[in-house]
């Protein structure tokens, strides 16, 4: 099934629902009214087992409210915590694997399909560029789960961008990595939607097809079966660190050979196969260009492997 919150007032008034072909069918009534569209997602996903039978029903038989009729929000307005992986993908085996890490973004950095991505008047980050990433969405609590456990963990998935401030080349603002955080934070720098997929739709989670465009222009193309570590791996060493509650979200990383600069104007879409698309817009008052394409300076990617493996892709 597929997870949302909407509104059909023009307010962000989000209300629970399933996600269908032809529309938004609401659970009103059905689950858990929480003090916030957040809580209400949590109480979804903790009651989700119990209720699936009668949501199911409820799908099938009504009438849902059709395209155009309503907006979706971010499924998780304000994840308790958002745990990112910090590159964690192959990029075709050009280096030995790399220890498994991850950052916290800030909470308040989340939006939703249609929002705008603000690029804040910063003038020390060089640029500002887009990654898109696969998020496991928790089902908690979940501490010290063991490899044969993985899945009691993982409540579904969804789509995420992770828009950074770069300093030069391609390091995270500001250099110092300790405090890169910062340079991932700022506000609607955490996009996430379209919806929540329930795990039970996904076979294999790294084996799903990541893409994004910009303007049209194809730039992340990848395949998470790419990830240095996998899904079951990044569960297994995030709940050995801390307590993963449910509503929480994890990052998978990005394969960084469709990094790219953001700025005015421009319209984004990220897609996952069998989670869905949403776009997004960019806003910069400051109006700053970059040279539009795929980022592929010295500090990036394997240029011979790019090559090899995407001998269309433009080489910077």
């Amino acid at each position: 099934m597929k997870l949302v919150l909407f509104s059909t007032d023009g307010t962000r008034d989000w209300q629970p629902g399933a996600w269908v072909p032809n529309g938004v069918v609401p659970f009103s009534g059905l689950v858990r009214a929480g003090h916030s569209p957040q809580h209400t997602m949590e109480c979804l996903i903790d009651d989700f087992e119990s209720l699936r039978a009668k949501l199911e029903s409820h799908v099938a038989q009504a009438r849902p409210i059709s395209h155009g009729q309503y907006r979706l929000g971010p499924p998780l307005p304000r994840p308790g915590k958002i745990s990112c992986c910090i590159s964690n993908y192959w990029e075709h085996e050009q280096r030995e694997r790399r220890d498994l890490n991850l950052f916290l973004k800030n909470p308040d950095a989340v939006i939703g399909p249609g929002d705008t991505i603000e690029l804040p008047e910063f003038t020390e980050p060089w640029c500002f560029m887009h990654e898109a990433e696969l998020g496991l969405v928790i089902k908690g609590p979940a501490k010290r789960v063991g490899q044969d456990r993985w899945r009691d963990a993982v409540f579904g998935y969804t789509a995420f961008m992770d828009v950074t401030a770069r300093g030069q080349g391609r390091t995270t603002w500001p250099s110092n990595r300790l405090m890169s955080w910062l340079g991932k934070s700022f506000d609607t720098f955490a996009p996430i939607g379209p919806c929540i997929v329930t795990a039970d739709e996904i076979a294999n989670p790294n084996d799903l097809h990541v893409r994004f465009w910009n303007n049209g222009q194809l730039r992340h193309n990848y395949n998470t079966d790419d990830m240095e570590y996998t899904v079951p791996e990044i569960i297994v060493f995030a709940s050995q660190i801390m307590t993963l509650h449910s509503g929480n979200l994890i990052a998978c990383g990005t394969n960084h050979e469709g990094l790219g600069f953001l700025q005015d104007g421009e319209q984004v879409k990220i897609d996952i196969a069998g989670i869905g698309s949403m776009e997004l817009m960019v806003h910069d008052s400051l109006k700053r260009q970059w040279e539009r394409g795929i980022y592929m300076g010295e500090d990036s990617t394997h240029h011979d492997a790019v090559r090899r493996h995407r001998p269309g892709a433009i080489l910077k």
